[in-house]
C-alpha cells in the first residue's frame, strides 16, 4: 500500500496544468534570487500564479514572482520557476521540492537551476559564476525522508553522477568566449535565513566548499530520486573568504549584484539551450 500522498498531490497540479496549458516543455528551468529577469527573454504562451496551482507553496521572498511561466527559450519549449522555496520560509523539505516533482510530470528532459552565493574559495570573486559539479549537504531535514513511493524513485538514489561535467564543460567554453568569469565548484548548502558567521565560512572552505547557499541541494536531491538530468549554475553575490574580504551583505546588495551579473547567466543559458536544440 502507498502511504505517501505526494504523488497523487503531483497528479492533481498536474491535471490542473493540463487544462491551462497545452505547452509540453523540454526544458525546466529554476531561477534564484535576483535573477527573474531571465523571464524577459521568454516568449511566454502562459503565466500561472503559484497560489492557483493545487498543492503549490507560495513564495515568501523579496525579488521572487511567485509564477510558473510557459513558453519558448531559444527555440526551445520551457517551463520557468520565477521563485523558488527555502526550508527557511518554513515549509517542509517536501513542500520545497513539490515544483521540482511537478516539472518533472510534465515531461521535462532536463532541469536547470540558478542560485546566487557567497564565495569561500580565495580565487572565486563576487560577480564570477560558478558551474556546480558536486555539493556538501548541511541542511538538516532531507526531501527523500519518510516513507519511499517507488513511483517517484528508489529509496537510496545514487549520488555518483549527479551534476552533468560534460554540460558544465561545455558552459565553462561559452564562457569563456565572452570573457566572463566562470568555474566549476562545489556548493555547500546550509539552513540559513541568517548568513554564516566568519568561522563558519572557513569551516566551509577546509571541508572543500567554493559557494555557500540556502537552497538548491533539496530540489537536486528529488530531481536525482527521479533520474532528472541537473544543471546548475550559481552567481556569485559576495566574497566570505579569506576572512580579512569579508564585508557585511544585506539581501538588497545581494539582489543589486545578481541583477548586475544577469545578462551573463542569460547569454549562457541561451546559449547552452541553443546548443542542445542543435544536437536533437
Amino acid at each position: 500500500m502507498h502511504t505517501n500522498p505526494i504523488y497523487d498531490q503531483v497528479q492533481e497540479s498536474l491535471a490542473y496544468l493540463r487544462q491551462r496549458v497545452a505547452l509540453k516543455p523540454r526544458y525546466g528551468i529554476i531561477l534564484g534570487t535576483g535573477l527573474g529577469n531571465l523571464t524577459d527573454e521568454i516568449d511566454i504562451e502562459a503565466e500561472i500564479p503559484y497560489g492557483e496551482i493545487p498543492h503549490f507553496p507560495v513564495s515568501t521572498v523579496q525579488s521572487h514572482r511567485g509564477k510558473l511561466l510557459f513558453g519558448t527559450l531559444a527555440g526551445q519549449a520551457i517551463v520557468a520557476m520565477a521563485g523558488r522555496f527555502h526550508y527557511y520560509e518554513g515549509y517542509s523539505m517536501q513542500q520545497v521540492t513539490f515544483p521540482v516533482r511537478v516539472l518533472h510530470g510534465l515531461g521535462i528532459e532536463r532541469l536547470l537551476i540558478s542560485n546566487v552565493s557567497g564565495s569561500t574559495n580565495a580565487g572565486i570573486e563576487a560577480g564570477d559564476i560558478v558551474f556546480i559539479r558536486d555539493h556538501i549537504n548541511l541542511q538538516p531535514e532531507n526531501p527523500l525522508r519518510g516513507p519511499n513511493d517507488e513511483r517517484l524513485g528508489p529509496r537510496f538514489p545514487d549520488l555518483l553522477h549527479t551534476y552533468d561535467r560534460a554540460l558544465n564543460a561545455r558552459a565553462l567554453t561559452i564562457a569563456a568566449a565572452h570573457d566572463i568569469r566562470a568555474h566549476e565548484g562545489v556548493y555547500v548548502a546550509l539552513q540559513g535565513p541568517n548568513l554564516e558567521t566568519p568561522a563558519e565560512y572557513q569551516f566551509l572552505h577546509r571541508i572543500g566548499g567554493d559557494v555557500v547557499g540556502m537552497s538548491t541541494v533539496p530540489e537536486v536531491l528529488v530531481a536525482r530520486h527521479m533520474a532528472l538530468p541537473i544543471f546548475v549554475l550559481s552567481v556569485v553575490s559576495n566574497k566570505c573568504y579569506p576572512p580579512e574580504e569579508i564585508r557585511v551583505t544585506t539581501v538588497e546588495s545581494v539582489i543589486a549584484l545578481a541583477k548586475e551579473v544577469e545578462p551573463k547567466m542569460r547569454k549562457i543559458v541561451v546559449e547552452l539551450l541553443l546548443a542542445m536544440s542543435a544536437e536533437q
